[in-house]
């Protein structure tokens, strides 16, 4: 390659850079100038959306969802300094997006799904909700997916579309759950007493609400036992601590009066108490 042909390659290199230069650097500066806007944006937001008076969930959502147009239109814009045609940019988003939409059906689910919990507000952050087959507590509510935190300390990610085509059990909307709790009593023994001595001892528990009343009743009749069922109510951030020490209140009271239980091995004939 001769020294005419290298001068005649830097002459066009040079010119290309003094053409295409000043381009690149309008496009960084508006992606820089754009960006620091956006976040200036977003903060006004975040106060409108606080003073709005709206949750938590859709001050999350409303954020998120601005937060993708604006820096979307702003890479948009730094574009065309480059030369392209916007137009065409969007419409080669447009038919990307429908192409993705439809490899991501679910995730479109998850989304809609999203948004019906946003409009319906079947549970808010803070409460305690069964979805899904899950129990705990609403963290956050995101666009695609809500987290619970377990009483066992475990993050859970589940998909808004698996919570909104199931049944939703929320336990804080009427501040206050009820716990199931089974208890074995002999034939010979006397209910009345047994159910007094539950009542007397589930009044000394400081995560039993008196109201609604704590609920003792028989509720089958087993071959060996009397199957009874507690149902004190408590408050549902209270749920796990109020079962435990429930069972060792119950446990201790029957101890102290002695109060027999019945066992399953064998075959014994005995009397019916009260």
């Amino acid at each position: 390659m001769d020294s005419e042909k290298l001068n005649q390659y830097w002459d066009q290199l040079l010119d290309f850079t003094v053409a295409f230069a000043p381009k690149v650097l309008m496009a960084l500066l508006s992606l820089w100038i754009g960006f620091w806007l956006v976040k200036r944006v977003l903060k006004v937001l975040d106060i409108a959306l606080d003073k709005s008076g709206l949750g938590p969930e859709v001050q999350g959502f409303a954020q998120s969802f601005a937060s993708v147009l604006l820096k979307a239109a702003v890479v948009l814009f730094a574009a065309s300094f480059l030369g392209f045609e916007v137009s065409s940019i969007i419409g080669i988003l447009a038919a990307a997006s429908f192409a993705v939409a439809f490899a991501l059906q679910g995730s479109m689910a998850n989304f809609a799904s999203g948004l019906m919990i946003m409009v319906f507000k079947p549970y808010r952050i803070g409460d305690m909700v069964e979805v899904n087959g899950k129990f705990g507590k609403v963290q956050d509510i995101k666009i695609f997916s809500t987290i619970l935190s377990t009483p066992g300390m475990k993050t859970l990610i589940i998909p808004n579309g698996k919570i909104t085509e199931d049944t939703i059990t929320n336990f804080s909307e009427k501040g206050s759950t009820r716990l199931e709790i089974n208890i074995s009593m002999p034939y010979a023994e006397s209910y009345p007493k047994v159910k007094q001595i539950i009542l007397s001892n589930l009044s000394t528990i400081p995560y039993v609400l008196q109201d609604p009343a704590p609920q003792v009743g028989i509720e089958t009749f087993d071959s060996h036992n009397v199957l009874l069922t507690v149902r004190p109510f408590v408050k549902p951030d209270d749920y796990w601590e109020a079962t435990f020490e429930t069972h060792r209140v119950l446990k201790q009271a029957f101890s102290q009066n002695n109060i027999k239980v019945a066992y399953s091995e064998g075959i014994e004939v005995g009397d019916i108490g009260a």
